[in-house]
């Protein structure tokens, strides 16, 4: 139940600051983790699981049931790599290694936005592809018919291209939809620029956005769907820090609307209030 499994884990596992517990209390000790470490686990983990579930994805991934639409789990996108890219994403890894997260998410002095902004949105592309990555088995069209964070929000899609009005469809088709576009906005010299020098398009901010206000449908419907499969898979500490990570930089560069955020307001608002 969300109003009290999500409030448990936050603090019980270091969404806020506060240090250890007293031992008579009824939650489980805070998992003390640094972003760096929590996002290298995680990877290992998906590595890592049994093989018959590594195999059994593998075979969903690439194959879906003898159709590629069925791909939801992709492999890690990499910078891009035109302009500083790669030494912007030096300097995320370098940040996430010191658990200062609202310094991770800053603008780096003399940096162009635009760039910031590029590289940060391939990295949380793969966070929340690798996240998702190990609920696939549990999140299916039988279990998640429909896209919802909780009952009062459910989300449809379009994408004002081939599907030009929003249309109910199950969770993974969605995740699926979602990360299939995403993938085609990454690889569009025109939005992303590869080239040295090339410029940003005038609406790069927006598409930016667009990604960032879907990616956030992903983590809501994990934690109003899926946390209880989280706590089993032992995956709490990894999605909260990813989560809060996420939300530190959304809120830095105001690239989600309030409204949107809603499903998870009592997560979001001790993040901005710095605890």
């Amino acid at each position: 139940h969300l109003s009290l499994g999500v409030r448990q884990v936050w603090h019980t596992y270091g969404l806020h600051s506060g240090g250890r517990q007293n031992s008579e209390s009824s939650l489980p000790r805070i998992i003390e983790i640094s972003p760096l470490q929590s996002l290298s686990l995680l990877r290992l983990r998906l590595l890592l699981l049994p093989l018959a579930r590594v195999f059994r994805r593998t075979m969903q991934s690439f194959f879906g049931r003898g159709s590629r639409n069925q791909r939801t789990f992709r492999p890690k996108k990499s910078a891009p790599a035109g302009n500083n890219g790669m030494k912007l994403k030096r300097h995320i890894d370098a940040t996430l290694g010191s658990g200062n997260l609202r310094e991770v998410v800053r603008l780096p002095v003399g940096e162009d936005l635009n760039e910031w902004l590029a590289v940060n949105t391939v990295d949380f592309f793969n966070q929340v592809n690798i996240l998702y990555g190990t609920l696939m088995e549990f999140c299916t069209p039988a279990t998640c018919p429909t896209m919802s964070a909780g009952p009062k929000y459910e989300y449809r899609w379009a994408d004002g291209v081939k599907i030009k009005r929003p249309i109910e469809v199950s969770a993974p088709k969605y995740v699926e939809y979602l990360m299939d576009w995403i993938e085609a906005q990454l690889d569009e010299e025109s939005i992303f620029p590869q080239k040295l020098g090339a410029p940003f398009p005038p609406n790069f901010r927006d598409v930016a956005k667009t990604i960032f206000k879907r990616l956030f449908r992903v983590y809501a419907h994990i934690y109003h769907s899926h946390f209880q499969m989280i706590l089993k898979l032992q995956e709490e500490a990894h999605l909260n820090t990813c989560f809060k990570h996420f939300v530190l930089f959304t809120s830095e560069f105001q690239l989600i609307d309030r409204a949107e955020l809603a499903p998870l307001s009592e997560l979001i608002e001790p993040i901005w209030r710095g605890h």
